[in-house]
């Protein structure tokens, strides 16, 4: 056996994305120990950035030591309690994985359904929370990853609220790619990952939670069935002071790298990151649209990070995804569910969002497809 040394790929797919220099050098600075209290100084700055990034003062704001699906867990597991009832919105592969932790934590879920492409319907969400009075939460994915569709979480939740309704909020492909005000728009609970727009390594799920959603955990009638993501537990080692009980190791290194990623979102600014990704779209739908193919969200609710579109009549996904991959070292995603083998989903986050990338994915795309 030899040491492992991967190729060097542009990653255009639906995460991971390409990660700037000065993330993986953080990688490489010498491990410290998790309770060290230069290593708890740079937990604090952590959560100071991701309140930055979520635009949130929520107080329970970390990264759960797993990827975006432990985040997800983590949401669930403390907030839904056998019997309660819980509206979900599914309009692709994600909404559905939503389903599946409500009913593995013994919840109710009432399903509200759109077809894989769409937001989430507004209407059919009022609906269902008249018809559901003794719902207790709303969940839906703001930044559906499996087609490219953005729902529009900020009425959503106002929605939610009106009926008296926590909100738990997928957010894994939008933080800091597109506009998500977690306190302006009374998000209760809501998870990401790092290695999407914020162009970290994979393996952290950044979590917020509002003080409504903590009055939930605290008052549940039944033990958090989860004991690694249980919050009354977690909150001992990311809580304040020096001081913290130990939990479990933390990802020393990985948790370097996603400082280092979040010190450059702080550098260039949120809402600059914000405008990056829809320019970055915009060179990209100029490219696709010039050669005859489409999107396949409307433009009104399309992610300007993470674009669907439909593979022409005739062309072979796979052999198409292979040829980029091994001749241009070029990695876009295939479809899922659904979709899959009808649309490609090329990522424009973080790293990957910039317009040579852009230009040199077209031009990559564009000689395959002659043939």
């Amino acid at each position: 056996m030899n040491s492992f040394n991967p190729p060097i790929r542009t990653l255009m797919g639906p995460g991971p994305s390409d990660i700037h220099p000065r993330v993986l050098a953080a990688m490489s600075r010498p491990t410290i120990g998790h309770l060290d209290p230069e290593f708890i100084r740079m937990m604090d700055e952590i959560k100071v950035m991701l309140k930055y990034a979520f635009q949130t003062n929520n107080e329970m704001t970390m990264p759960v030591s797993a990827p975006g699906s432990a985040g997800m867990e983590t949401c669930f597991v403390n907030l839904v309690e056998p019997g309660d009832k819980v509206v979900v919105c599914i309009n692709g592969v994600f909404g559905g994985r939503m389903k599946e932790n409500i009913e593995r934590f013994g919840g109710t879920a009432v399903v509200v359904e759109d077809a894989w492409g769409s937001a989430v319907s507004v209407d059919k969400v009022e609906a269902a929370l008249q018809a559901n009075p003794d719902a207790k939460i709303l969940a839906f994915v703001h930044a559906e990853t499996s087609t490219g569709a953005r729902s529009d979480a900020k009425t959503l939740c106002e929605i939610a609220r009106k009926h008296n309704c926590l909100t738990i909020v997928d957010a894994v492909t939008s933080l800091a790619g597109v506009e998500l005000r977690v306190d302006d728009w009374g998000i209760d609970a809501i998870y990401s990952g790092t290695q999407k727009c914020l162009s970290c390594v994979p393996g952290l799920s950044p979590v917020s939670f509002s003080e409504r959603a903590l009055e939930k955990v605290r008052n549940r009638k039944t033990k958090v069935p989860s004991w690694f993501m249980d919050l009354n537990l977690v909150m001992a080692y990311w809580g304040s002071g020096q001081k913290r009980a130990y939990h479990h190791t933390a990802p020393v290194n990985a948790l370097y790298a996603l400082h280092e990623s979040l010190v450059m979102l702080m550098e260039e600014g949120l809402e600059a990151s914000w405008a990056r990704h829809a320019h970055n779209h915009q060179l990209l739908k100029a490219g696709i649209e010039g050669m005859g193919m489409s999107f396949v969200v409307n433009e009104a609710d399309r992610l300007p990070q993470l674009n669907s579109v439909w593979i022409p009549e005739g062309v072979d996904d796979a052999t198409v995804r292979s040829r980029l991959l091994n001749e241009y070292n070029l990695e876009i995603g295939a479809g899922l569910g659904a979709l899959a083998g009808k649309v490609w989903r090329i990522g424009l986050m973080g790293q990957s969002s910039k317009p040579e990338k852009v230009l040199f994915c077209l031009a990559a795309l564009k000689e395959v497809l002659k043939g």
